[in-house]
């Protein structure tokens, strides 16, 4: 016999009547556990109490059925991480290969910096003008040497400048366009510049021969120079202002040569000195006298003995003095004769 056919089929309790009772239920519950739960002196000692023994007992219980869930979920990392080691080993590679670039390129920066700030710190005395660029074309041979700078005749730099790096002199421009700029190196073997010893002050001329120390030809000097004695422009000729840092001397087989300052970094900024003469170094009309003499254009006033020449009279002439002449000896008697008469007999 089912419940269907039991005398209970036909009571059917309204359904707000069961949802106000659940509802009463649900509220008794929370108004307990909020009391129970209250901060301070629980209301209820006993409850507190059975909640205590009742947190006590389940403590090592939980312990002891969440451990497998631990050994699970640690031993499920280890095999994921074993699995994705190799993913992980190729992202890593990369990441350290990235670093690399971009902290060689941080390094290359940084040496740039340091060049631009060098070279910003060039002056000469007295100073010049100058204009910056980068050498952009190496020309390189078995005997030329030159570059293309990507400044010219726009930026006003004209053929004989000298041309300087943040170490020393580099070369001079031999062409001009408006926006480039040969630069003839001091190395290339049509390379002539006018040099000084500092210590001897001492001439030569710098010939560039297609090697990295270009000789001193020509040296002018009565101290011979010793290795390692500075050397500078000269100034000699006007081309090239006086004082440029060059080198120091070396000696080879073949003679006196000298070690470029300008090989101690790359040549790819410089500095163009525009330098057309020595009439840059001094201010126009710095050396123009001071002080002229007056500049007069009345005609000059007529003086009394201008007016009434003097009469001069003529100087009266002397007749010449008659020497006595000497009579003539007789024979076999010598003739003693004054001063004075050998003098007129000699004139005579």
């Amino acid at each position: 016999m089912s419940l269907r056919d039991g005398p209970l089929n036909d009571m059917k309790p309204p359904l707000a009547w069961l949802a106000v009772a659940a509802l009463a239920v649900a509220l008794i519950a929370a108004i307990a556990i909020f009391v129970a739960d209250r901060r301070g002196a629980p209301l209820f000692p006993a409850a507190s109490q059975v909640r205590e023994k009742f947190d006590s007992v389940m403590g090592p219980v939980e312990a002891v059925v969440s451990a497998p869930a631990h050994w699970a979920r640690e031993g499920v990392g280890a095999v994921s991480a074993y699995v994705m080691a190799g993913s992980q080993n190729r992202k890593l590679k990369s990441e350290l290969a990235e670093t690399r670039f971009y902290g060689d390129q941080l390094n290359s920066l940084r040496d740039e910096n340091a060049r631009l700030r060098a070279l910003l710190g060039v002056r000469t005395d007295p100073p010049l003008p100058m204009v910056g660029a980068r050498t952009v074309v190496d020309a390189r041979g078995p005997l030329s040497n030159t570059r293309l700078a990507d400044v010219g005749a726009d930026q006003g730099v004209l053929e004989g400048n000298p041309v300087l790096s943040e170490h020393g002199l580099v070369g001079r421009v031999v062409g001009v366009a408006p926006s480039m700029s040969r630069i003839l190196l001091l190395t290339d073997v049509d390379s002539r510049v006018p040099v000084l010893i500092a210590r001897t002050n001492a001439r030569a001329i710098l010939t560039g021969d297609g090697g990295p120390t270009p000789k001193l030809a020509y040296l002018r000097t009565h101290d011979a120079p010793r290795v390692g004695d500075r050397v500078l422009t000269s100034g000699d000729g006007g081309v090239i202002p006086r004082g440029l840092p060059v080198g120091t001397v070396v000696q080879s087989l073949e003679g006196w040569r000298v070690a470029l300052d300008c090989d101690a970094a790359p040549i790819d900024f410089v500095r163009i000195l525009l330098f057309r003469d020595f009439s840059q170094l001094v201010a126009p009309g710095a050396m123009a006298p001071k002080t002229l003499p007056p500049l007069t254009t009345a005609p000059p006033t007529p003086t009394p003995a201008a007016q009434a020449p003097a009469t001069q009279t003529p100087a009266p002439q002397t007749p010449p003095a008659k020497v006595p002449m000497a009579k003539a000896p007789k024979a076999g008697v010598p003739v003693i004769q004054s001063a004075p008469a050998r003098a007129a007999s000699s004139d005579l």
